[in-house]
């Protein structure tokens, strides 16, 4: 999946695991309740089962991953708020190490 620049997911959870490789591009990645990281080729980011998070792309440049998550009862993700302006603005913290 390739995020454009400024474009990224809403707030959401997965019933099982969910693995993203950056391929290409520089993203953003944050778990409700910690920093925004941010996310380049050849890093590997999960995220735990029921952990809210999002990710995209960075502002200016856009981001490509491969997302892996597995259905349970047929259902990949539980989908909730927008991420915010605000939110989005907030500086990244830390940059993800794989």
């Amino acid at each position: 999946m390739t995020f454009e620049p400024g474009a990224r997911t809403a707030w959401h959870s997965h019933p099982l695991r969910q693995t993203l490789i950056v391929t290409a591009g520089l993203g953003r990645a944050q778990k409700w309740g910690g920093p925004i990281v941010e996310i380049r080729p050849g890093d590997v980011v999960s995220f735990e089962p029921g952990e809210k998070h999002w990710h995209g792309a960075s502002p200016q440049t856009a981001m490509t991953h491969i997302a892996i998550q597995e259905a349970l009862d047929g259902k990949t993700a539980d989908w909730m708020e927008p991420v915010s302006e605000a939110q989005y603005a907030e500086a990244p913290a830390a940059e993800h190490t794989a």
